[in-house]
């Protein structure tokens, strides 16, 4: 889950996410809808990837993404329980010293 959240951290990353929530898009279209250096897109892309925010597949000559809701929902869903039982109860308990 650690992945997730810090794929999450960066606001590129965030838009990409909500921009697949509307369904796949080839890494093209997605790169257009941005104003930088595809290397930066690609690398934007790959952390989703390593994440398990997304997926790819082979579109002919292109690769389009696709959202994998399940990876989000498990970080909403930590991140509610953590509103909900407040965050000491959240936490793994704590090493007790000389353990």
């Amino acid at each position: 889950m650690n992945l997730v959240f810090k794929a999450l951290s960066h606001p590129v990353r965030r838009s990409i996410v909500a921009m697949l929530r509307k369904g796949p898009m080839s890494s093209g279209d997605i790169a257009a809808a941005f104003e930088m250096a595809w290397p930066t897109i690609t690398g934007h892309l790959n952390t989703l990837k390593e994440a398990g925010l997304v997926e790819t597949e082979k579109d002919g000559t292109s690769v389009r993404y696709r959202l994998i809701i399940s990876a989000a929902e498990e970080a909403v869903g930590y991140l509610m329980e953590l509103m909900r039982t407040g965050a000491q109860e959240a936490l793994p308990p704590a090493k007790e010293k000389g353990s």
